[in-house]
């Protein structure tokens, strides 16, 4: 396989994802290689390209009817729009499974049973379908009908718990994460199983069920919070910035902002004494260990503070540099993309809108030497690809693509 060719690039998925943890999945996959052949329905499509401003604007102006939420999750696809509530339309997509490796869905738990689109049944259709199910519960227990969204589940996955400041302080209390961060692993989680169900194939000759949960991947996702609890039985509580096993690792102000010290060892923190012309406190017995900064946190803590105020964020961040003490700004998203190590990644790029020219794209993060990320396709206007999906996959004509647009089934 040569540079050119994606890693996926044997992989056909059909997407009746929608919002986010779906679409990421996929997405991530048609990156890699696969090719994506996305089902919306006629007329308005993904819930996400209403979810805006800011809209794409073509060359007059005028919106594209994509939002910038919709374009963060859907390039490299495919848009095939099709109204599966219609026995037609079910029959259209039921053709497509037969001739795709991976489904992905994010239907409400029995969902697509009605239609004729369920695991089961496409299964039975064709037995190497790898057919991947997000929900926010799963398909068992007794949250399994429930609906389930990002918001909700960081709250009851226990994630807010953990995050924003102490309730005793001012702006205390729960607070959710700036980005929607479970759909994100849900969807990452969801990628990493399609691959190994395509691996597993590859051995059995079979496909299979995945059936991810938002809630579970939150559960999963608490980390070193979860096991805390697990090995002490103490609830870890909101800690701000703060990390609850190593100090000091949070936010300190400067004389013009703040900055982060991430210290995770006792040699770093050594360094930073130095640095800061404190070589006093890395002899302190309080201080000398990590386990004895936990147990006098608060101190430390302000003992840091009334020195790091002496220096801008730059000065300070160029000095424990030269010692190598971790450390950086908290940059606004503007300072993301103009900082330069990420526009040496080459995170920000462009691609070609069929309406509005070039837009600006976030790029996958992943790199890997011989089967590289294509970006291919700017994500779709809605049914962009109706008539050259149904023509090359299931040989249909325009008289048939006529009759099915004229009864409502395509848009």
């Amino acid at each position: 396989m040569n540079s050119h060719q994606g890693a996926l690039k044997h992989v056909k998925v059909l997407d009746l994802s929608r919002v986010l943890a779906g679409p990421w999945a996929s997405q991530t996959l048609g990156d890699l290689g696969a090719e994506i052949i996305k089902i919306e329905r006629p007329g308005t499509g993904d819930d996400t390209r209403a979810w805006g401003p800011p809209f794409v604007q073509d060359e007059g102006g005028e919106s594209t009817g994509e939002s910038a939420y919709y374009m963060c999750a859907n390039r490299n696809k495919q848009s095939v729009a099709v109204d599966i509530t219609k026995p037609e339309g079910q029959a259209l997509v039921r053709r497509l499974a037969e001739q795709c490796d991976v489904l992905v869905e994010n239907f409400k738990t029995g969902g697509l049973e009605a239609y004729g689109l369920d695991y089961a049944s496409l299964a039975a259709l064709n037995p190497r379908l790898i057919y991947c199910s997000v929900t926010g519960f799963g398909h068992s227990g007794p949250y399994a009908h429930r609906a389930g969204y990002d918001f909700l589940i960081q709250g009851m996955g226990g994630l807010m718990s953990v995050t924003g400041k102490p309730d005793g302080e001012p702006g205390g209390g729960p607070v959710k994460v700036g980005v929607a961060l479970t759909d994100i692993l849900t969807g990452l989680y969801a990628s990493t199983s399609i691959l190994a169900a395509l691996q597993a194939r590859e051995h059995t000759g079979r496909g299979q069920h995945i059936d991810l949960a938002l809630l579970d991947v939150q559960v999963a996702c608490l980390a070193n919070q979860g096991m805390n609890y697990l090995y002490s039985g103490k609830l870890p509580q909101r800690m701000g910035n703060a990390h609850p096993n190593t100090v000091p690792y949070q936010d300190f102000p400067t004389a013009d902002g703040y900055m982060i010290l991430a210290i995770g060892n006792d040699g770093q923190f050594a360094r930073f004494c130095h640095a800061a012309g404190q070589q006093a406190w890395a002899q302190d017995a309080r201080f000398m260990t990590n386990a004895a900064r936990l147990a006098n946190r608060t101190e430390l803590v302000s003992m840091i503070h009334r020195i790091t105020v002496s220096k801008t964020t730059k000065d300070w961040i160029a000095l424990l540099e030269q010692h190598a003490v971790p450390c950086g700004p908290i940059n606004t998203v503007r300072d993301v993309f103009e900082d330069p190590q990420v526009r040496a990644r080459g995170m920000q790029l462009s691609m070609q809108h069929p309406t509005a020219g070039e837009v600006p794209i976030v790029a996958s993060p992943i790199r890997m030497s011989d089967t590289p990320v294509d970006y291919r396709l700017a994500p779709p206007q809605l049914g962009q690809h109706t008539n050259e999906v149904l023509i090359r996959h299931l040989q249909m004509d325009e008289q048939e693509l006529q009759h099915l647009r004229h009864i409502g089934v395509l848009a």
